[in-house]
């Protein structure tokens, strides 16, 4: 895992920088350990507090991107963002693999006999 953090308008303390990468390694149980992940921070004229993610890897990519009061709070909320996109193309994906979608059965006999009144 490759973090890359930047922070805009904002002071880079050890602390927001340890936060965030424990925050990240949430994203591995979805990626294993290759991927690359990008935060960016920032504070507006509004003294909101923005974060957001990109996360770069197999099998997609994912963004996301929150606000807050507070950094703490917004970085927060970007991973939970982030998780439930991942968490959902995961079980796309899966859904695809394991075939759960039921499948029409072309010998069935009901459809055999519906033909042949046409």
């Amino acid at each position: 895992m490759n973090i890359k953090i930047s922070f805009k308008h904002l002071e880079h303390t050890p602390a927001l920088d340890e936060r965030i990468r424990e925050k990240s390694e949430k994203f591995t149980k979805f990626f294993g350990g290759n991927f690359n992940v990008d935060w960016t921070c920032w504070c507006d004229d509004n003294k909101h507090h923005w974060a957001e993610v990109k996360i770069i890897g197999q099998p997609s990519d994912c963004f996301a991107k929150a606000s807050a009061e507070t950094l703490y709070m917004a970085i927060d909320d970007v991973v939970e963002k982030a998780e439930r996109q991942l968490e959902k193309h995961k079980s796309k994906l899966r859904n695809r693999v394991h075939g759960t979608e039921p499948h029409k059965n072309l010998n069935n006999v009901e459809e055999s006999e519906d033909l042949e009144e046409y």
